[in-house]
């Protein structure tokens, strides 16, 4: 069950716990002991489904085109999203963290049950995208999943990432309770009210903000995992030693930030619109609350150092774009990346970017590979509908199938089943190796420091700035 997109209704149901099953088909023998491959579906935790966005009885997570071209299988789970998968009171009255707990019954069936369907159940991994690639990354970090899969996939997004854990539960509890009429002056009081409300009214109780926004959007998220002591025993950052022996990739696409941009900046995508300086900075001051007025000026600084006296607007469009980009993805990602290197004793890593530019025709020429543009070209979309896309566009999805599914089957997406254009190195202390995807792969898509002044920007001199204030979603209406 969840809000429709226009949060006015909802769909869905109750019942949810659901999976599906791709094998490779084909062949005369059945396969035993193939890799198996677990997606996490994403939508800020308030939307999606394992089928995902249907065009024309086209599913977006059909897994058939992953499991023959890769010779793996392929699961797709449903997880409990909105208020009834992550309300919390903070307290052992409602702890939360429900659709992550979902997802990992639904690993832990995969495990019990996939060798009844040719799979390897000491074979699995997981991967997702945004929200799911945040669940990935947490499941990994959770001690509840120990022995349960050996390697995961994160696409755009992370358990550090700003909107992956929301600090301040309570308050978000209390706000949907006084909606369907619960008292809130008391949390045992509250969680049983709330159990036993409305399953819609529930749902519709959170509404979320997308026009004239006060903060940015990505801070307006309420609905996320919490550290609730068990599932997470503590911040996802102090918790990567659970994930020494985890062969992870995780990676984003160069403007990932893009379709947030246009929530908190409309007058991107409009060419004869201007975007001002001032605009810029007072959406840098929205993400640097925390630090304040130093924080928004040293970011602002580092930002636009290479703006000269008149820049143009498709420069001032993109340093928006790359500065969303960093906050809510890169700059967390590499971060993630760092951590993983750090506690791994047999687990590998590796980074990537994808960089295939968007098909959207309504955007501007400049914009680069969106949020979620990356799916179509894993689920192999440009040859299940070739209608719609061009033959650089199966190059790119052929490689990414391989990659993620070599991955899936050695740990190393350069070996397995099939091949890849062109070798892909681990991320370490002192290589820092990332893979650069889009249809133009060869020797000079492996690169290195990934945009390294910005992290280096975030992840420590702004960090040293005296902290004047928590980013706290306390002012927002709904």
């Amino acid at each position: 069950m969840q809000v429709t997109l226009t949060q006015t209704d909802v769909r869905g149901s109750e019942d949810c716990l659901y999976l599906n099953i791709w094998i490779p088909q084909g062949k005369k023998e059945i396969s035993t002991n193939l890799p198996v491959m677990v997606y996490i579906y994403g939508g800020a935790f308030l939307v999606g489904g394992s089928q995902g966005a249907n065009f024309l009885d086209n599913y977006l997570y059909d897994g058939e085109e992953i499991a023959v071209r890769g010779n793996v299988i392929v699961v797709t789970i449903n997880y409990r999203l909105g208020p009834l998968g992550f309300l919390s009171t903070g307290d052992g009255n409602l702890p939360g963290n429900y659709g992550l707990k979902d997802q990992h019954m639904a690993i832990a069936w995969v495990k019990r049950n996939i060798k009844a369907f040719g799979g390897d159940p000491d074979n699995i991994t997981i991967f997702g995208e945004s929200a799911g690639a945040a669940s990935v990354s947490l499941q990994t970090l959770s001690p509840k999943n120990k022995g349960l899969f050996k390697r995961a996939i994160s696409q755009s997004g992370v358990g550090v990432c700003s909107w992956a854990i929301q600090r301040d539960p309570l308050v978000w509890a209390k706000k949907l309770g006084e909606k369907v009429g619960c008292r809130t002056d008391d949390t045992t009081v509250l969680a049983n009210c709330l159990r036993i409300s409305d399953p819609k009214a529930l749902t519709l109780a959170y509404h979320m903000q997308l026009t004239n926004l006060p903060m940015p959007l990505v801070h307006t998220l309420a609905l996320a995992p919490v550290v609730d002591g068990d599932f997470l025993p503590d911040m996802p950052e102090k918790l990567f030693a659970n994930a020494a022996d985890i062969d992870y990739v995780a990676g984003v696409n160069d403007m990932d930030g893009h379709i947030f941009a246009g929530f908190d900046l409309p007058s991107i995508n409009r060419p004869l619109v201007k975007v001002t300086a001032d605009q810029v900075y007072n959406l840098i001051k929205g993400l640097t609350v925390d630090r304040g007025e130093a924080g928004a000026n040293a970011t602002y600084n580092i930002y636009t150092q290479n703006w000269g006296d008149k820049p143009g607007q498709e420069v001032v469009k993109k340093t928006v774009v790359e500065l969303i980009t960093d906050y809510i993805f890169l700059i967390p990602t590499q971060l993630a990346l760092d951590l993983h290197v750090q506690n791994a004793k047999s687990g590998k890593t590796y980074s990537y970017v994808f960089s295939e530019p968007s098909r959207m025709p309504v955007y501007p020429g400049w914009v680069g590979a969106d949020h979620a543009d990356d799916l179509q070209y894993v689920f192999g979309k440009p040859f299940a509908t070739p209608v719609g896309y061009w033959p650089k566009h199966r190059t790119v999805s052929e490689a990414m199938i391989a990659y993620w599914t070599n991955f899936a089957r050695t740990g190393d997406p350069n070996q397995g089943y099939s091949d890849v254009p062109v070798s892909w190195p681990a991320y370490t202390n002192n290589g820092k190796y990332y893979l650069n995807i889009n249809h133009k792969m060869n020797k000079d898509s492996v690169k290195q420091d990934l945009r390294s002044q910005f992290v280096t920007f975030w992840n420590s001199v702004y960090l040293k700035l005296p902290q004047v204030a928590d980013i706290s979603q306390s002012e927002l209406t709904f």
